[in-house]
């Protein structure tokens, strides 16, 4: 299956107060916090359910319909553009909506030597917020014995102004106004679809890193 070109990496290196940050009553999986989140992981993912609930899922969308499964395919992002259009996407924006947090995020940015272009991997954040979350679609594919599989996308947009410099998308990060109205099941989905918006740049900072991130491990 053919993802989206970006957002392939993310960061979850803070859990503290993770059940009030997300309105959670119940007990929540155990999780690691990571620098390197790849996809194919099992990640904390936010859905609605009267309260809120942690879920761990996959890192790779598999849509219920799919025939087949295998561990490395999925799509890790889903283009907010036209997202009702897509038979894999269509139900999960209308029902199956979730936040997926992060404390931060990477891109590359692609840059032109004398003897060689190489990918400079760049890493973003908001400022003043500890932990964030992005716009995400979830679905629930059962295997042959009737074992269920939640698998989770990652939404994107058109770039804003610090992200333009790096790469032409970037994800949806969520206003934390915006997040109990994107969970709620009621929720019009022309509301939905007018969240989903490039970040406010002034609110984002960025820096490169180590080439060392290229490695998931």
């Amino acid at each position: 299956m053919k993802n989206d070109s970006m957002c392939g990496r993310y960061a979850l290196t803070s859990t503290s107060d993770f059940k009030k940050r997300f309105g959670i009553l119940g007990e929540i999986s155990k999780f690691e916090k990571s620098y390197n989140i790849s996809p194919a992981t099992y990640n904390p993912v936010i859905i609605r359910n009267s309260p809120n609930d942690l879920v761990m899922m996959k890192w790779g969308l598999i849509p219920f319909w799919a025939k087949k499964y295998k561990l490395e395919t999925g799509f890790i992002n889903a283009r907010s553009e036209g997202i009702l259009d897509k038979a894999s996407f269509k139900r999960p924006i209308k029902y199956q909506r979730c936040l997926v947090p992060a404390t931060g995020f990477y891109e590359w940015k692609k840059v032109k030597l004398e003897i060689k272009d190489e990918k400079i991997p760049y890493y973003f954040g908001i400022k003043n917020r500890e932990i964030f979350s992005f716009a995400g679609i979830y679905d629930v594919w059962n295997d042959s014995e009737g074992k269920e599989i939640f698998t989770y996308a990652i939404i994107t947009t058109s770039a804003n102004e610090i992200m333009r410099n790096v790469h032409d998308r970037m994800p949806v990060i969520l206003k934390p106004d915006d997040e109990e109205k994107y969970l709620y099941k009621d929720t019009d989905i022309s509301e939905i679809l007018k969240i989903l918006l490039p970040y406010n740049h002034r609110e984002m900072f960025s820096y490169p890193v180590s080439k060392l991130v290229n490695n998931p491990t």
